[in-house]
């Protein structure tokens, strides 16, 4: 027994070094290969296909022998049909297609790098016709970073392409500023939405730092180059300034609802309070209730519906410490398997 409490001791410090070596190797790769600019491909799913491919095999699955038989040549002679319809007029018809994007947003938007490709791809290759579906799921962020999504979104407008909006979970603040540039705003009957307002909140340190003796400077050009500050004295010179900036901004987001939803009423929604979907189409701010897997089932039937999807590639470092990562949770499993049989 001695024997094998040695030998499993010496088996996991080798364990333990053999890791800490692969580590330190990753570490290493990681910080030497640099990748010069994010690059990424873009990823395209034929939803509508996906869809006809599932109530084909849950056909063969529920269906007798016959009856599946009969559907099988329904769908024949209905392909036949369609093949001989566009031969009539003498050239092949490009049915409208619908593309769908998926939006969710983190606090500074920067998914919004994602969205611009996406967007640009769409808009290089949409006919008359076409729409387009975003999905968006944020609570709201950074000013800066949600209107430059909303841009993004303002982009299929200015294009004259019919943008649809759904809100399954959450989108208020920055994610309803982006939602109102639609044509049409759809959110589920639980969906949060609105939140049109404008918050900041900064701790400040001064009485902590003067309790132990701490000075703190800062030095700025400009009277209201700093309104407040984490770690100096606050005036209430610089929180008047502040909150006229706060009152600014909220005055421009009312503004930009303004120019997409004119026949919101603003002093009524504008209050930074936020509703549920099946309030919120009470209010104006959506157009009705429905989940984003039923609108975009009910387009699939009539339509080419196409998943767009810009993802960055990884480099060499991030596979090795995907794989890395792997093999660690396959070991530690295997151990966890010994111990247990043993215990």
């Amino acid at each position: 027994m001695e024997f094998l409490y040695e030998y499993g001791l010496f088996f996991a410090k080798a364990i333990t070094i053999v890791l800490s070596i692969i580590a330190v190797v990753i570490l290493v790769l990681a910080s030497a290969i640099k990748q010069k600019g994010e690059k990424g491909e873009l990823l395209l799913t034929n939803l509508s296909e996906d869809l006809k491919n599932l109530k084909h095999d849950l056909k063969e699955e529920l269906l007798s022998k016959k009856q599946f038989k009969a559907y099988e040549k329904q769908l024949k002679a209905d392909e036949k049909a369609k093949e001989k319809a566009e031969k009539e007029q003498g050239e092949e018809t490009l049915d409208p297609r619908v593309f769908v994007v998926d939006f969710k947003g983190s606090i500074d938007a920067s998914e919004v790098a994602s969205l611009r490709e996406e967007i640009s791809a769409i808009l290089a290759i949409a006919e008359k016709g076409d729409e387009v579906i975003v999905t968006v799921e944020s609570g709201g962020g950074m000013v800066h970073g949600y209107g430059l999504a909303s841009s993004q979104l303002d982009r299929l407008r200015q294009a004259d392409i019919h943008l649809t909006i759904c809100v399954d979970k959450v989108a208020a603040s920055g994610g309803y500023m982006m939602a109102c540039v639609a044509n049409k705003v759809y959110a589920a009957p639980f969906a949060i939405v609105g939140s049109i307002g404008v918050v900041a909140q900064i701790p400040n340190f001064h009485k902590l730092l003067k309790k132990h003796d701490i000075d703190y400077e800062q030095h700025t050009a400009g009277d209201f180059k700093r309104t407040l500050t984490l770690f100096g004295e606050n005036t209430d010179e610089g929180r008047a300034k502040f909150q006229t900036e706060l009152e600014e901004t909220h005055v421009l987001f009312k503004q930009f609802i303004a120019k997409y939803r004119p026949e919101l009423d603003l002093d009524k929604v504008a209050t930074g309070e936020h509703w549920y979907g099946q309030q919120a189409i009470e209010l104006g701010l959506i157009d009705g209730i429905s989940t984003s897997d039923d609108v975009v089932m009910k387009l699939a039937k009539e339509r080419t519906v196409i998943k767009v999807r810009y993802q960055l590639k990884k480099n060499f470092a991030d596979k090795i410490a995907h794989g890395a990562s792997l093999s660690f949770n396959a070991i530690f499993n295997k151990l966890a398997e010994k111990n247990q049989r043993l215990s």
